[in-house]
């Protein structure tokens, strides 16, 4: 890429040759981490405080009155105001861009990629005056990492050559001054502040807000025509790196799929016959990516040649081992016609470019490295949507075995691609150990490609052990190859590495070599955590109280002090987070309160700590908890789970308005939150109207009309309840197999009254309910009135006669009703999801009968009304005839009365459907007969109980109309 390049994709772009370096030290790129002569720039001098004249400035550091990292940025904007070496004020910030970036980059080489650093970054950047001794350095380091702390959130404590970070962000961040290079100087800033937020515990609002700000302006720039496709795909594809970290998966995967298109990058998830394992006689359809860069030029077949499978670039990728599983899915060797049909594919095959369906899936072309990014970040990002979902894991698994089947030109990409893969398999029986094994073995490369001879806070990073044996230095990669896609790839820092490797240890029931990480490291928080974990609290509180408070006997170490005495001064940087532990175990509200306070109310864990601590005392303290969630949304306005948990507790306080605004905020950040759709459905249904609203609306003039001529359109009087609907809809397309879900789409969409009730919606939600319910309640997941409802609606707004319309096939030709009608789903609904349930309801069994007079087929109807009449009598028989249950009676008496009345002297004298009209066949022409059958078979049933009685006088009455025997 030129020099020129408007957005700064690749490292070495940002190294821009200007004039001044190249005319006064040579050409400067950054080929191979060589990055001290731009430390030692006069510039770098002037900056880091070697001049003499800066003794009394460093006075004020080593008194401790300011920081190193405030002295950085105060002298970084005097160097760039007033230009050493007699360069211009434009010659002067372009080196200042360089000696930031050199920092930043030797910083990410020391603590992310490797190989370790030739020089001591302490040795040339902090002066000899503030580092006399080691404890003297260690004191200065404690502070620059102390003061990268952001909302409460503390930095790494060990974290090494901080002082290289610290350079970087002093001169490319605090000090601002790139003010005439906006695209680079944003660029910066984004990685900078990016790299500052996964330094960190958790994501901060403050440094969260500064890179979306960045990037928003960004993209003004570089989604434009002054850029090319590959730089909008590079910038696309770090933004989906920045989504991803944030939670923000469906934002990321957008860019990604647009990434994708801006590199005519063609991929696709699809299936291909295969063995998976040892023992798989047949072939089944497997789980695969097909992928071809843009630029690839190897010939149709896809297969790399052996001379570039030999240069293939990263560090050892472990054997699976297992007695069961192949190292690789065994693809069947046919070609693509002769096993189409039998395919079972996620991507259809019709649908597959013609560059993808002529890839043979074993043996694939080497892809780009941003192409290889693409695929990993999209893993990434999916398994972040549903990191506990077995299906989700089959489905990312492909993406990160493409890239290291194909192979990868680049170290740090292939690197990524084992870390993604041993993440996935970690879950898996069969190849935990492969991904436990591999993960060891990338943490250990990273830790001996990081290390350097320095020590920090008395702890000695040279000649770290390693599980397997290092590569050799002609195996490994420069500097400037592993950093060259760093911010495309989901990097991790050396700490949060070996972190996420003990956590692996820890769910593999390896306590002791998860808590030997984590002391190693000095992470007492996730030490606490682990043996809080394991029910050992008192050695938690025991490690947690001795990083607060002063000891109370003579011996620190000693496992049985308590450390009662004062809290330290000054307490540690990750003291509020530390504090918050202490209040989970100790359940003591007061240890969120003195987190808050140390954090200077910046802390937003603290009030949702207490918040949840309020929940559990129950309504009197929901309005605290309400507030201390506010309190928490003020610092990390961001935090889906808060604003979840804040519209739950203003729902119980019956706040419905601030509730909607609550879960409205919820469903924004995270669209596939199904809860809140549902809890932000029943906020909307509980507010009052617009009507009901102390603000009333005005009503329309008659003379105001539009610019049409035509008068406004009233106000939809039933607004709430499809606002409602709609998120509910939305909540059950997320969460499809929710019953409970469906059933209040139906009731909701049911509620709005004619002619504006969705009957698509009413009947689709009750056709899902049955689904989901029938086998396990039968007909009671029926609703009756919901579904009379429909009925009357059946057969009051249609004609039958002008529903049907002619089918003609070989062999019949008949009148049906269209499927795809209001009517043709509501007769679909009652035949095939109703009727095969219906077992004892008699209410459902007269729908049926007033739906087959509608369709004018009276036997069936006189049918229906013979099973409703049944049931009756099925239910109330022991209440009626045995107990004397006058109310059972009762029912009884009108269940006979309309079985005779509306059903056998209705339907008995008609001429049954189906039947040549001359050949006069009636429906029952004993109607008669059935009638006092049904009348006597009653009345001999309830003499004991009920001779005499008004239902007894009723059913003689009925008995005396259909004639007595």
């Amino acid at each position: 890429m030129a020099a020129t390049t408007p957005y700064p994709a690749s490292l070495n772009t940002l190294f821009d040759e200007t004039s001044s370096l190249r005319d006064q030290y040579g050409p400067i790129r950054l080929t191979d981490a060589d990055i001290t002569p731009l430390l030692q720039l006069p510039s770098a001098q002037a900056v880091f405080g070697h001049d003499s004249t800066d003794e009394s400035a460093l006075g004020r550091v080593s008194g401790g009155e300011i920081s190193y990292t405030t002295f950085l940025s105060e002298k970084a904007k005097t160097v760039a105001q007033s230009p050493v070496d007699g360069l211009t004020s434009e010659q002067q910030r372009s080196q200042l861009l360089h000696i930031g970036l050199a920092a930043l980059f030797a910083f990410l080489q020391s603590n992310v990629t490797g190989p370790p650093l030739e020089f001591s970054p302490a040795d040339v950047i902090i002066p000899a005056a503030l580092r006399p001794d080691a404890a003297a350095l260690r004191a200065v380091r404690a502070r620059v990492i102390r003061d990268l702390s952001v909302d409460g959130e503390a930095a790494y404590k060990l974290t090494p050559n901080v002082e290289l970070f610290a350079v970087a962000k002093a001169i490319l961040v605090d000090a601002d001054v790139l003010s005439n290079g906006p695209v680079i100087a944003r660029t910066a800033r984004v990685r900078i502040n990016f790299l500052h937020q996964k330094m960190l515990s958790e994501v901060t609002s403050t440094l969260q807000d500064a890179i979306y700000e960045d990037l928003q302006e960004l993209e003004k720039v570089v989604i434009s025509d002054k850029c090319t496709a590959q730089e909008k795909g590079r910038f696309l594809l770090e933004r989906a790196t920045i989504h991803t970290h944030h939670s923000f998966d469906a934002k990321a995967r957008k860019d990604l799929e647009q990434a994708a298109v801006e590199r005519k990058f063609e991929f696709a998830l699809t299936g291909k016959l295969g063995k998976r394992t040892k023992f798989q006689e047949r072939d089944t359809s497997q789980l695969v990516i097909l992928a071809k860069s843009a630029d690839e030029t190897s010939e149709a077949t896809g297969a790399a040649t052996e001379s570039e499978n030999d240069k293939l670039s990263g560090p050892k990728n472990l054997d699976l081992n297992d007695d069961t599983l192949l190292e690789s899915i065994s693809f069947t060797k046919t070609d693509r016609q002769e096993s189409q049909g039998s395919q079972v594919t996620v991507h259809d095959e019709s649908d597959l470019p013609p560059a993808l369906a002529a890839l043979v899936p074993g043996k694939q072309p080497k892809l780009d490295p941003v192409d290889s990014a693409i695929l990993l970040a999209l893993a990434s990002a999916i398994t972040n949507t549903a990191p506990e979902n077995g299906l989700t894991r089959e489905e990312t698994q492909p993406y990160a075995t493409r890239v290291l089947e194909g192979g990868s030109s680049n170290w740090q990409v292939y690197t990524q691609a084992l870390m993604v893969r041993s993440r996935i398999e970690g879950y898996k029986a069969r190849t935990i150990e492969r991904a436990v094994l591999q993960m060891q073995a990338l943490v250990d490369q990273v830790i001996a490609d990081t290390a350097t001879s320095d020590v920090q806070a008395g702890i000695a990073v040279e000649g770290p052990t390693t599980f397997l044996p290092r590569p050799e230095k002609s195996e490994s990669a420069s500097a400037a190859e592993r950093l060259e896609y760093i911010w495309i790839l989901n990097f991790s820092t050396r700490w949060s590495l070996e972190a996420e490797l003990a956590t692996r240890w820890v769910n593999l029931g390896g306590l002791r070599t998860a808590l030997d990480i984590y002391e190693r490291l000095q992470m007492w928080a996730e030490a606490a955590l682990c043996y809080a974990a394991t029910e050992r609290e008192d050695k938690a509180k025991y490690l947690v109280r001795r990083q607060l408070y002063q000891p109370t006997g003579t011996d620190p170490d000693d496992e049985n002090e308590k450390f009662d005495g004062p809290e330290l001064s000054p307490l540690p940087a990750d003291a509020p987070r530390l504090f918050c532990i202490m209040g989970d175990i100790d359940t003591d509200p007061a240890m969120y309160e003195r987190a808050w306070e140390v954090s200077n109310n910046r802390y937003a864990r603290a009030q949702r700590s207490l918040a949840r601590h309020y929940l559990t005392l129950k309504p009197p303290a929901l309005e605290k908890a309400e507030d201390a969630y506010h309190k928490s949304l003020h610092i990390n306005r961001l935090n889906h789970s808060a604003w979840f948990a804040l519209g739950c507790v203003q729902l119980e306080l019956q706040k419905w308005d601030d509730a909607i605004d609550s879960f409205t905020r919820a469903v924004q950040l995270e669209d596939s939150d199904a809860e809140a759709w549902s809890n932000l459905a029943a906020a909307i249904l509980r507010s009052p109207k617009p009507a009901e609203t102390e603000t009333p609306i005005p009503e329309t003039l008659p003379d105001e009309v539009t610019e049409e001529g035509e008068q406004p359109v009233p106000e939809d009087p039933h607004k709430r309840k499809r606002e409602a609907l709609a998120a509910l809809q939305r909540a059950a397309q997320l969460k499809h197999s929710d019953a409970r879900i469906w059933d209040n789409v139906l009731t909701v969409a049911a509620s709005i009254p004619p002619p504006f009730t969705p009957f698509r919606e009413v009947i689709t939600a009750q056709r899902r309910v049955i689904e989901l319910l029938g086998s396990k309640t039968g007909e009671k997941c029926i609703d009756g009135p919901i579904v009379g409802m429909l009925v009357d609606h059946l057969v009051t707004a249609y004609d039958y006669e002008d529903l049907l319309i002619r089918t003609d096939d070989s062999s019949t030709s008949e009148r049906v009703v269209r499927s795809g009608t209001i009517a043709g789903q509501i007769l679909s609904l009652i035949d095939n999801n109703i009727v095969p349930l219906i077992t004892h309801s008699a209410p459902l069994w007269l729908l049926v009968s007033r739906v087959e007079q509608f369709r004018d087929r009276p036997s069936k109807a006189f049918e229906a009304h013979e099973k409703a009449w049944r049931a009756t009598v099925s239910s109330c028989t022991q209440g009626a005839f045995q107990m004397g249950d006058e109310k059972k009676w009762m029912e009884i008496v009108r269940a006979t009365e309309r079985l005779i009345r509306d059903g056998y002297a209705r339907y008995g004298p008609m001429d049954k459907e189906g039947e040549p009209k001359d050949a006069e066949v009636l429906v029952a022409k004993d109607w008669r007969f059935k009638a006092r059958s049904a009348v006597r078979g009653i009345l001999g049933k309830g003499k004991e109980f009920w001779e005499d009685s008004e239902g007894w006088t009723r059913l003689k009455e009925v008995q005396t109309e259909v004639g007595s025997s």
